[in-house]
């Protein structure tokens, strides 16, 4: 049977660059990968094939040699990049060190790659079967007024915890877990693929090097059972919008007594009805009369700790103008220093007025006179504009 094209069998154009190979391969790899397709002849094939093809189009003489000749450059006694007589097809002695990173990521997934609530990969494992439990994701919302003063605050979290019963073990009270026959108690399983060794999770044990003849019944073998937990959680001064705290062994319970997990904290900071932050500076919108723009005055507004402040505005105020409060923001995370508070007047026109008021609103548009320098400019400049069309 005719070798099908090592671009086809990667599943890219020809003349693919070195990370798109890769990229190619890790995906193929995995998807044939003899530890997802247990028993899977037709996949194991497959899976060979694509390390073949691999194998010579990542060696940049070896591509060479097959984009010019094809298949023909590793039968006959032409070897990849060497010419005439030179090695045949096959793994080259570099293939392990070359493939050490891609490995790495397969049998990251195949073995031990359990996910927690949280979407945190399950790390690490322990001998005698235990193993670590998965890190859990926790979204706490706290308001603007907490981040400012800092708190404590109560959680419930739904998780793993260990079992009362077997104290964790998994084995009914009396009795222990025994070594798998298996594997010898080592947890994985090897058997030749090809050129290669390929190692992979006992299926007998799953990976835990033992078993349990007689499971507890509370856990139903486990070692662990679902329970709701409150916790504390300290919530520091400063916090923004998106920091997370770590609670370490807070997360989900290991299985067969392994060591817990850890508790991520994501925190979420509510819109305030009159603040608006950035970074450690707060933003406040305060609208103000038309009159108090014009002939100046005094304001009284909030502030973040509950306060008053006293804003002095000045004659002739235009909208948008910003007035600083040094030191009125927000505190800044694990640092003794605050942010300023600005704010920015917003002039009111008013609505719905009296005959009296229409007469002296009239009465002052009449009077006045240089007056709004900035609408006399720009229609001055307009007059201009249209004058000019006009001639």
């Amino acid at each position: 049977m005719a070798k099908r094209d090592f671009y086809e069998v990667l599943g890219v154009q020809k003349g693919a660059d070195e990370k798109a190979l890769k990229n190619a391969y890790r995906s193929m790899a995995k998807k044939f990968h003899p530890d997802a397709n247990p028993g899977n002849k037709d996949a194991e094939a497959k899976f060979k094939e694509v390390n073949e093809a691999y194998d010579v189009l990542k060696d940049p003489q070896k591509k060479a040699a097959y984009d010019r000749f094809g298949h023909q450059a590793f039968e006959g006694g032409m070897g990849a990049g060497r010419g005439p007589g030179g090695q045949g097809a096959g793994f080259g002695p570099d293939f392990s060190s070359s493939m050490s990173d891609i490995f790495e990521d397969l049998f990251g997934d195949f073995m031990g790659g359990a996910r927690g609530g949280g979407g945190a990969r399950q790390r690490g494992r322990s001998g005698g079967g235990a193993q670590r439990g998965s890190d859990l994701r926790f979204n706490l919302e706290i308001s603007l007024t907490d981040a400012y003063t800092g708190k404590t605050a109560q959680v419930r979290v739904p998780s793993s915890v260990s079992c009362d019963v077997c104290k964790g073990s998994g084995a009914k009270p009396g009795t222990a877990p025994k070594t798998c026959g298996t594997c010898g108690g080592a947890g994985v399983v090897r058997s030749q693929s090809g050129f290669f060794t390929v190692e992979r999770a006992c299926p007998t044990c799953q990976g835990r090097g033992q078993v349990i003849s007689d499971p507890c019944t509370n856990c139903g073998g486990q070692g662990r059972v679902t329970k709701e937990r409150t916790l504390s959680v300290n919530i520091p001064v400063g916090v923004e919008d998106g920091t997370r705290i770590r609670l370490a062994g807070e997360g989900e319970a290991g299985l067969r007594g392994g060591p817990s997990g850890d508790l991520y904290i994501f925190l979420s900071v509510r819109p305030h009805e009159f603040f608006q932050r950035d970074g450690a500076d707060l933003y406040c919108k305060v609208p103000i009369s038309m009159s108090t723009a014009a002939l100046g005055g005094e304001i009284e507004v909030p502030t973040i700790d509950g306060k008053r402040a006293r804003v002095n505005i000045p004659e002739g105020a235009q909208n948008g103008k910003q007035f600083r409060l040094k030191g009125k923001g927000m505190p800044v995370l694990r640092a003794s220093q605050h942010g300023d508070m600005y704010i920015q007047v917003a002039v009111e026109t008013p609505v719905n007025l009296t005959r009296r008021q229409r007469e002296l609103l009239a009465e002052f548009d009449r009077e006045a006179r240089n007056n709004s320098p900035e609408s006399e400019g720009f229609f001055a400049k307009a007059k201009a504009f249209w004058d000019g069309f006009g001639s």
